[in-house]
């Protein structure tokens, strides 16, 4: 019992705890800025010329500013732990690349300035981690794509989002439609040439909507536009209106922007580009009468088509109208053909089958439609038996130009050698199968790939057995089947299909084998009619190989009938024979008469002299 009176007067000698201190602050970056002397705290260094993030940042700063420097990349450790920060702005710097999770740590940021840099593209991981983002300004950067996930983290909190003065073609729409809360989307100033319809209808708190200066020729009615009243200027209008800006597009004035035409509007800015009737004038301007459509007229359809069984078939159809036609096929059975296996669909109104079948024949339609209406064509096809093949490895079938090669099921001959050939080489995958090949085609087919997640294509790499070289085909990912159409005949081909994926570990591409086949093409077929083009030309060659050697001949002959008629002098000296007579008979004795010579006569005197005596001093000429 005495102990406790002797602590009760110890306990006042204690010293007392210190109240909590801050954390000793770091150092303010060189050429910075730094408020850490009261909550929040802040980091500006606006105009610094830094190079790159600060490594010595205050990891409890609530605000950083970057802007106006030369900062070319953000990395992974750059805003590390900075779990306080509210507002982030790297405006007007020189970022090409945001490494994956570099605001993965930022999870009460609600401002992030990346515009007036040189980004080229967003990624899905790139803004991973900004759950709390209400504010991302991306303009006057070169984005040409973005992500369809790139948004996921922060779609139910984004209120304004900026992508305008950029280089994009194409959006990912239904990404952009889950941003429930946004008040104000800037798509203005980028290469969008369409909107899908009803991409707007689920923003019900859009405020205000820009897509000013693209390529938009149509403007496809949204239920938000038609629920509320639409304004060109914020001044003036009420709260719960939408301002909807879209001048300097090329309008195409026609019936689809009727519905445009009939809202109230305050301004007359925008013009139509077209048909030439309305071009340059104001949108609001245009009589709603004016807005019209033409129906569609089919101009072109193939003639009546006859084809041997297992060769292809183009069926075409052309039609004009506007705004213009978009056309599809119905086939005979009465279905609705698209692209398959078999079949291929063209934007242009052509329909290829690649390999017919006897049940292909009959009547196909075309069907051409717009806003204005729909026109039909018929086209008959028509499937004959396959054209026979000779034991000489020659078809009777005359050939076509732009036809591919006959595609067959493997025979068994084939068959028996593709097994021999597997034995020395890589096994064939049940996955993938070569289930019909020719000469120079064959079709691959492998099954779907349920167990790799976010596939985004295939590829198929094959060689030939006389060929080193490695060719690639890249497919479409939800693609099962391929024509390969650029084969040699005779040859052996190895063949493997790949997925390519995204690595949700790594984030990068990554690849994974589907199967690997085995296959060999059959000979080519020489058509009969193919020689008579060799044969020809030969022939027209030995004829006129035959007409100069006769004419040469026939040359020769006259030439030597002559020389014959004049007594074997060539005819140019047939005049100077006569002097030289004269002078033989002289040397003979007799005395005929010499007659008067002629010009040339003293030089063929001269030349009688040298044939007909000896020459010598007792023969000298006495005279001329």
């Amino acid at each position: 019992m005495a102990v406790l009176p002797l602590l009760l007067c110890l306990l006042p000698l204690a010293p007392a705890s210190s109240p909590p201190q801050l954390a000793t602050p770091s150092p303010c970056p060189r050429r910075c800025r730094c408020q850490t002397q009261s909550l929040p705290l802040s980091v500006l260094c606006p105009g610094a010329g830094l190079l790159f993030v600060p490594p010595s940042l205050d990891r409890r700063a609530a605000e950083l500013r970057l802007a106006d420097n030369f900062i070319a990349a953000v990395r992974r450790r750059d805003l590390a732990n900075m779990t306080g920060l509210l507002h982030l702005s790297l405006s007007r710097n020189t970022i090409r690349h945001v490494a994956a999770g570099a605001f993965a740590d930022l999870r009460a940021l609600r401002a992030l300035h990346l515009d007036g840099n040189r980004l080229t593209s967003l990624g899905e991981g790139q803004l991973r981690g900004l759950v709390n983002l209400r504010h991302l300004i991306l303009s006057n950067n070169q984005l040409a794509a973005l992500a369809a996930g790139a948004l996921d983290d922060c779609a139910e909190t984004l209120e304004d989002l900026d992508l305008s003065y950029n280089n994009l073609e194409q959006l990912p729409w239904e990404a952009l439609g889950r941003l429930g809360n946004v008040n104000t989307l800037g798509l203005d100033h980028n290469l969008l040439a369409s909107v899908p319809a009803g991409a707007f209808s689920r923003l019900h708190k859009l405020a205000r909507l820009d897509m000013t200066s693209n390529r938009l020729t149509t403007i496809p009615p949204d239920p938000l536009f038609s629920r509320l009243p639409l304004l060109a200027r914020p001044r003036g209008s009420p709260a719960s209106a939408l301002v909807l800006a879209f001048g300097g597009n090329p309008l195409h004035c026609n019936c689809e922007l009727v519905w445009l035409r009939r809202l109230a509007r305050e301004d007359d800015l925008e013009a139509c580009a077209s048909p030439p009737a309305l071009g340059g004038r104001y949108f609001w301007a245009v009589g709603e009468e004016e807005f019209v459509c033409e129906p569609p007229v089919v101009t072109h359809r193939s003639p009546p088509l006859a084809v041997p069984a297992g060769r292809p078939a183009a069926l075409r159809c052309r039609a004009v109208g506007d705004p213009e036609p978009h056309v599809r096929w119905v086939s005979p059975q009465g279905r609705l053909l698209g692209n398959s296996s078999r079949a291929r669909a063209f934007p242009n109104g052509t329909l290829e089958l690649l390999v017919t079948e006897p049940g292909d024949g009959g009547t196909f339609t075309c069907i051409a439609a717009n806003a204005a209406g729909e026109a039909t064509a018929a086209v008959e096809l028509t499937v004959g038996p396959p054209p026979p093949q000779l034991a000489n490895s020659t078809s009777c079938d005359p050939p076509r130009d732009g036809d591919p090669d006959v595609l067959t099921p493997p025979s068994a001959a084939s068959a028996s050698a593709s097994a021999k050939a597997a034995d020395t080489g890589p096994p064939t995958d049940r996955g993938v199968q070569v289930t019909e090949h020719g000469a120079t085609a064959a079709l691959v087919q492998w099954p779907d790939q349920q167990p790799i997640p976010g596939i985004r294509m295939y590829q198929i790499q094959y060689n030939s057995s006389a060929d080193d070289i490695l060719v690639y085909r890249m497919i479409s990912a939800d693609s099962r089947s391929f024509l390969l159409t650029d084969l040699a005949s005779g040859r052996t081909y190895d063949l493997c299909v790949l997925a390519v994926y995204e690595d949700s570990t790594t984030g990068l591409t990554a690849t994974r084998p589907v199967g690997c086949a085995r296959f060999s093409t059959e000979p080519a077929l020489r058509p009969c009619g193919a020689p008579q083009a060799p044969f020809l030309g030969g022939t027209m060659i030995i004829a006129l190989g035959g007409v100069i050697v006769a004419s040469v001949l026939v040359f020769i002959f006259v030439l030597l009938m002559r020389y014959k008629v004049h007594g074997g002098q060539p005819p140019g000296k047939a005049k100077a024979a006569a002097p030289v007579s004269s002078v033989c008979s002289q040397t003979n004795g007799a005395t005929p008469a010499l007659s008067a010579p002629e010009p040339s006569a003293p030089r063929a005197h001269t030349v009688v002299q040298l044939d007909c005596e000896p020459w010598g001093p007792s023969h000298e000429p006495t005279g001329p």
